[in-house]
């Protein structure tokens, strides 16, 4: 057995078409189809039905998947596992956070938990924007932890294996750069000016689930993923939008921008911190026991 035939097993399994997962895994077709072959002698059975166009997975093919899945990602983590058990790595946590909470909550919070775990080393990975994929980059064990908000309206499609810690709360309020009375610029009004989010961000889908019913006919003048964009786009008096309260603190006390609405309009998320039963390093396995010690 080679990790390279399941990593073209499952190459094959998602095109279906042999000339294009070669492509994807940078061989001749010949050598794809022959390595293909070699893993289904291993096995001991056909995974690939070649009597049909396009080519299909046979039953034993269609069992194999979760298996071939799952044993990858077994030894991509414990491949991981092992290269940061050494010199500086084993002090290193990598985080994936919404891009928010990496410099609202972020700093402050990594300096309690440095005090308390001595020393360690932090990688943030960078936001993509899209919630899946920030779900993915722990799926996959590319982070140790996931550092994110969290709201009934906004589905954690995790497995069993993943569990949470509740770090703390935030409101996510709607606000607008004020007139020249210090009254927002701005109100939800239909028609109002709507500086939004991305459909697949956390914002977007929150926004959508929490205020969709409620919400009356919106002018969208400006699609971001990023608070901190929008924000600067509000200041500049282009709409509202949907705020984390920290975020915009400081221009709520000075007067650069006022609430677009009444209380009722927030929304509360809770900031929580995730992480997988499976990935097994020390350093991880510390953090949590002291996040969920104390």
């Amino acid at each position: 057995m080679e990790v390279k035939w399941l990593e073209d097993f499952l190459a094959l399994a998602q095109t279906l078409n042999f000339s294009k997962a070669a492509e994807e895994r940078h061989v001749t077709q010949s050598a794809f189809s022959r390595r293909i072959r070699q893993l289904e002698a291993w096995v001991g059975t056909s995974l690939i039905d070649r009597a049909t166009y396009p080519s299909r997975l046979t039953d034993a093919g269609e069992r194999f998947v979760p298996i071939a899945e799952q044993t990858l990602q077994g030894l991509y983590q414990a491949r991981r596992n092992l290269q940061h058990e050494e010199g500086d790595n084993a002090r290193t946590i990598t985080f994936t956070a919404l891009h928010t909470l990496s410099f609202t909550f972020f700093p402050d919070w990594l300096n309690d938990l440095n005090a308390k775990l001595g020393p360690i080393v932090s990688h943030m990975r960078p936001d993509s924007g899209s919630m899946e994929e920030n779900l993915n980059s722990l799926i996959d064990g590319d982070s140790d932890f996931l550092l994110t908000y969290q709201n009934p309206h906004v589905p954690m499609l995790l497995g069993l294996q993943f569990e949470h810690h509740r770090l703390g709360a935030e409101t996510i309020i709607p606000v607008s750069a004020p007139d020249e009375n210090g009254q927002p610029r701005h109100r939800i009004a239909p028609g109002f000016a709507h500086v939004s989010y991305q459909k697949i961000s956390f914002f977007g889908q929150l926004i959508a689930g929490a205020m969709a019913d409620r919400l009356p006919v919106e002018n969208r003048v400006h699609v971001g993923s990023m608070s901190v964009g929008l924000k600067g786009m509000v200041m500049a008096g282009w709409g509202l939008s949907w705020i984390p309260e920290s975020l915009v603190a400081t221009e709520l006390s000075d007067g650069r921008l006022v609430r677009a609405a009444e209380p009722d309009w927030d929304i509360d998320v809770e900031i929580r911190l995730y992480r997988s039963r499976e990935n097994r390093r020390p350093i991880v396995k510390r953090t949590w026991n002291v996040l969920t010690s104390a």
